[in-house]
């Protein structure tokens, strides 16, 4: 049996069966997330995000998944931008995958906590150099009065360090991590008669899941 078989007959189990067998939603994530990584054009990593600010507006935009284990779906960023300071201010927030070219959408929520030191210099790393300069130049979510603004300070900042100095990663710049409570799986059906599979963590740490109506 191939891959793409396999694949698809564990997507298929959970949506098929008497919805009593127990499946790690990580696991199926992973499933559905190597799929999309062959059939989306651009970006299978990239995920709305939704916040809300101190007047509990929702606010929401497309960040891309860079970092993923057991524990949760982390992203990084400039701690100055608008959706991390309504993060440390409310620390909860809400993802969605949504991959067009399968017809699948993953929701996710739960609360978010700071990654460490170590998490954040290890993705900075591997960002490409002028992407860490960037960092350093962009303020983020802040008035920039034209473009060439942001392209000399980047210029600026890439002439001061020259060709072999390391860039650092900047003191505003981290990553969050969503710890999802509830992750919830949906496929489109015909006639608009979808499946929707939601899992839900409780105390304890232990996942249970329940089909939903369209």
């Amino acid at each position: 049996m191939s891959a793409t078989s396999t694949v698809t007959n564990l997507t298929q189990r959970v949506f098929d069966d008497a919805d009593t067998a127990p499946i790690d939603p990580f696991s199926l994530f992973e499933d559905w997330y190597e799929e999309a990584r062959v059939s989306e054009p651009n970006d299978p990593h990239a995920m709305a995000l939704a916040t809300v600010d101190a007047d509990g507006l929702p606010d929401v935009r497309m960040v891309l998944l860079n970092a993923r284990d057991q524990r949760g779906y982390c992203f990084f960023t400039n701690f100055e931008s608008d959706k991390a300071r309504e993060l440390l201010a409310n620390p909860k927030a809400a993802l969605v995958f949504h991959w067009k070219s399968l017809r699948r959408q993953i929701r996710m929520r739960g609360p978010v906590e700071v990654v460490s030191d170590s998490e954040a210099d290890a993705y900075f790393s591997t960002r490409g150099r002028v992407s860490q300069i960037g960092a350093h130049a962009s303020k983020q979510s802040r008035p920039l009065p034209n473009r060439y603004t942001l392209l000399e300070r980047v210029e600026t900042l890439t002439k001061s360090l020259g060709d072999d100095e390391p860039v650092q990663r900047p003191k505003h710049w981290s990553g969050f991590r969503l710890i999802p409570q509830t992750m919830e799986f949906w496929k489109d059906g015909a006639n608009r008669l979808h499946d929707r599979v939601r899992f839900t963590r409780d105390a304890s740490g232990t996942w249970s899941r329940q089909r939903l109506y369209p």
